[in-house]
């Protein structure tokens, strides 16, 4: 099964995400900022990373940047809770920086399970 990395630094969102995509059978690595994000990713790479763009040490769009030079290949997943206009503008950036896809919290299980598998065939 795939292995995905989870990194947001709302606990509540981790365990929400964690839990949809347990039951749907995939392996979850997690973590709260983009540092952890970066030295998890060094040590076992995930084939899909989900990445919020609000998190202290190292925010989400920096985070994506990093991955994307370091793993070309790496499927990722740009989320954000802002407001409706600032996540819109945020989650452009997150793609234009690499993210293959874009949600906005809260995120629903079937839009989420539905945009893991997508980026998970393409791999």
């Amino acid at each position: 099964m795939s292995m995905i990395l989870i990194v947001d630094d709302d606990v509540l969102v981790v365990d929400v995400l964690k839990k949809m995509l347990e039951r749907d059978g995939y392996e979850l690595m997690t973590c709260n900022n983009g540092n952890q994000a970066l030295r998890l990713c060094r040590k076992n790479p995930p084939d899909l990373a989900i990445v919020d763009i609000f998190m202290p040490e190292k925010e989400g769009l920096e985070t994506i940047r990093e991955m994307k030079k370091e793993y070309p290949s790496l499927k990722v997943i740009a989320i954000s809770g802002g407001s409706k206009a600032s996540t819109q503008d945020y989650l452009g950036v997150a793609s234009k920086l690499g993210a293959d896809l874009t949600l906005s919290k809260p995120v629903e299980r079937e839009d989420l399970l539905k945009a893991v598998a997508r980026l998970l065939e393409i791999a």
